[in-house]
C-alpha cells in the first residue's frame, strides 16, 4: 500500500515534491534531537487544494498525516513517530502573501511563510505585525498558529490567537474551510478559528491566516532594570502598567544567574550591571505613537516615581538603537548560552503574575531539597506570567546524571505550578513531550471534552495522532 500511496502522492503534487523517508531525514528529527521518526513520504504541496487532495488520499488508505512548519518546536509536536506509517506534510512551498489591506489593517498570508518575512511585509506596508520570538528567522506562521505562540510582545498585543482574525483550514476529511474573514466582529456561531489555533495540527491543517496589523511605533525606549527581589520586580510591573498604559510592550525577566551565564558563554557580549549584586533584572520596552521626546519624558517620569517608591534598585536606559539592541541581545542569547553550557531540564510554565514570586521561592527550595546543588536559570515573560524555569546540573554531577532525573524533577516543577494556579505549558504546547502527564493537571471533564472534540473533527484519528492527547486510534 505504501508504494501505491507514494505514487499517488507524486501524481498529486509532482514527483520532485515527494521524498522518501531517507530523503526526508532532516525533517524527521525534532529540534532538540529527542525524537526521530520514519514516514512513508514527505510531501511538499504548493496550494491548499493540493493539501486537501493529499489528505483525501491518506484518508482513503487510513494513513496518518503529520504537518510540520519550520521544525523549531520544543515538544516534538511536528515529528512523526517511528512506525513509518505516516505521511509528513511540509508547507514550505506555501509561502505566498495573498493580500495586504492597510485600510482594514490586515495581512493574509499562507502558513509556510517564515515569521520574519511576515514582519517585513507588514513593515514595508507601513504597519507592525508584533509577534516576535527567538526562532522568528526560521519558524513558520503555521507553526505559530498551531502552538498559539507567545513571544516578547504578548504583554501589549497578545498571543498569536489574539493576532488572528481568520483562518483557512483543511479538515481531517480533506475538505477546505475558508474562514479568511478580516472581521473584528462576527457573532455567527461557534468560533472555529480559536478551536484550530493551538491544536498542534490534531484537528485540522491551517493553510493560511488573516492577521491583525498595527501602526508602526514612532519611538521605542528600552531599559534594563535591577531589583532587590522578585517581589519588587512584580510591584514595578504593576507600576509600569499604570504609568505607561498600552504603551508598555515588553517586560522580560532575567535572574542574576542568567546574566552570569551570558557573561560566561558570551565573553564579548554586553556586560551591563557586571558588578551588581541584585538577584533579578528585567528588560522593559515602551513603544510610543507620539515621538521620541514624548516617549523619553514618560519613561523617565514613571521610572523616577518608581525610584521614589523604592520599587527599583537601579536602571540603565538605552541612549540609542545600538544600546537597545545590546540589551535585547541578552534576552535573545539565553537559549544559545544554555546550549553551550550543556543540556538542562527546561520548563515552560505560567502562573498568575501575583503568584510568580511565591512559585519561584517555593520551587527553588523544593528542588534544592530533592536535588541538592541544581542550578536555576529562570527567565521569561514576566508581563504575562510565563517563566522558562530551567534547571541545570549540579557542578559536582554530570549532565547525563542530571537528565536521568528529568521525570521526577519536572513533576515537582509542574506540581508546583499547578498548585500556584498555573499551567505546565504556556507557549510551547504539549506535543509528545508532555502528552503522558497532561492527565495529571487537566480535570476528567476537560480531557473528556477535548477527546470528544477530537473524535468529532477527526474520527479516524489521522491528524498528528499521539500529540496533545494520547493516541486515540480505534
Amino acid at each position: 500500500m505504501s508504494q501505491s500511496l507514494f505514487a499517488a502522492l507524486q501524481a498529486l503534487v509532482g514527483a520532485r515534491h515527494v521524498q522518501s523517508s531517507e530523503e526526508a531525514a532532516p525533517y524527521l528529527t525534532d529540534k532538540q534531537g529527542r525524537y526521530v521518526g520514519q514516514v512513508i513520504a514527505a510531501v511538499h504541496p504548493a496550494s491548499t487544494e493540493e493539501v486537501a487532495a493529499v489528505v483525501r488520499a491518506c484518508v482513503a488508505t487510513d494513513t496518518p498525516v503529520v504537518v510540520q512548519g519550520g521544525n523549531t518546536g520544543l515538544m516534538g509536536g511536528a515529528t512523526p513517530d517511528a512506525s513509518g506509517r505516516a505521511v509528513l506534510l511540509l508547507l514550505d512551498r506555501m509561502n505566498r502573501v495573498r493580500a495586504v489591506d492597510t485600510d482594514n489593517d490586515t495581512l493574509t498570508v499562507e502558513a509556510g511563510c517564515i515569521l520574519q518575512t511576515v514582519q517585513e511585509v507588514a513593515r514595508t506596508a507601513g504597519r507592525l505585525f508584533p509577534l516576535s520570538l527567538g526562532a522568528e528567522g526560521s519558524c513558520t506562521l503555521g507553526g505559530n498558529l498551531g502552538t498559539n505562540a507567545g513571544g516578547t510582545a504578548v504583554l501589549r498585543y497578545g498571543n498569536t490567537r489574539e493576532l488572528t482574525l481568520g483562518l483557512e483550514v483543511v479538515t481531517a476529511q480533506g475538505e477546505i474551510w475558508n474562514g479568511l474573514r478580516g472581521l473584528r466582529k462576527d457573532n455567527t456561531g461557534y468560533d472555529l478559528r480559536d478551536l484550530f489555533i493551538g491544536s498542534e495540527g490534531t484537528l485540522g491543517i491551517i493553510t493560511a491566516a488573516t492577521l491583525k496589523l498595527f501602526p508602526l511605533p514612532k519611538a521605542q525606549v528600552t531599559a534594563l532594570l535591577a531589583f532587590d527581589s522578585l517581589e519588587q520586580a512584580v510591584a514595578l510591573l504593576s507600576h509600569a502598567r499604570a504609568g505607561f498604559g498600552a504603551s508598555l510592550t515588553a517586560f522580560e525577566l532575567l535572574s542574576a544567574e542568567c546574566l552570569a551565564l551570558l557573561r560566561e558563554q558570551f565573553p564579548d557580549g554586553p556586560r551591563p550591571f557586571s558588578s551588581a549584586r541584585q538577584p533579578w533584572f528585567a528588560l522593559l520596552e515602551l513603544s510610543d505613537n507620539h515621538s521620541e521626546s514624548h516617549a523619553r519624558e514618560v519613561f523617565e517620569q514613571v521610572l523616577g516615581e518608581a525610584f521614589e517608591q523604592h520599587l527599583l534598585a537601579d536602571a540603565l536606559i538605552a541612549e540609542n538603537l545600538a544600546q537597545s539592541q545590546a540589551f535585547w541581545q541578552l534576552r535573545e542569547n539565553m537559549s544559545d548560552a544554555q546550549k553551550r553550557a550543556g543540556r538542562n531540564i527546561k520548563h515552560d510554565i505560567s502562573v498568575p503574575i501575583s503568584q510568580v514570586a511565591a512559585f519561584v521561592a517555593h520551587t527553588d527550595a523544593l528542588l534544592q531539597q530533592h536535588f541538592p546543588g541544581v542550578r536555576h536559570y529562570t527567565f521569561g515573560h514576566l508581563g504575562d506570567g510565563n517563566l522558562h524555569y530551567n534547571v541545570a546540573h549540579p557542578l559536582d554531577a554530570t549532565v547525563d546524571a542530571h537528565m536521568a532525573h528529568y521525570a521526577a524533577l519536572s513533576r515537582l516543577v509542574h506540581d508546583s505550578a499547578h498548585a500556584h494556579g498555573g499551567s505546565i505549558s504556556a507557549e510551547h504546547g504539549i506535543g509528545q513531550r508532555k502528552v503522558n502527564v497532561l492527565g495529571r493537571y487537566k480535570s476528567a471533564v476537560e480531557l473528556d471534552l477535548m477527546r470528544r472534540i477530537k473524535q468529532a473533527l477527526d474520527p479516524l484519528n489521522l491528524l498528528n495522532p499521539g500529540k496533545v492527547l494520547e493516541d486515540m486510534r480505534p
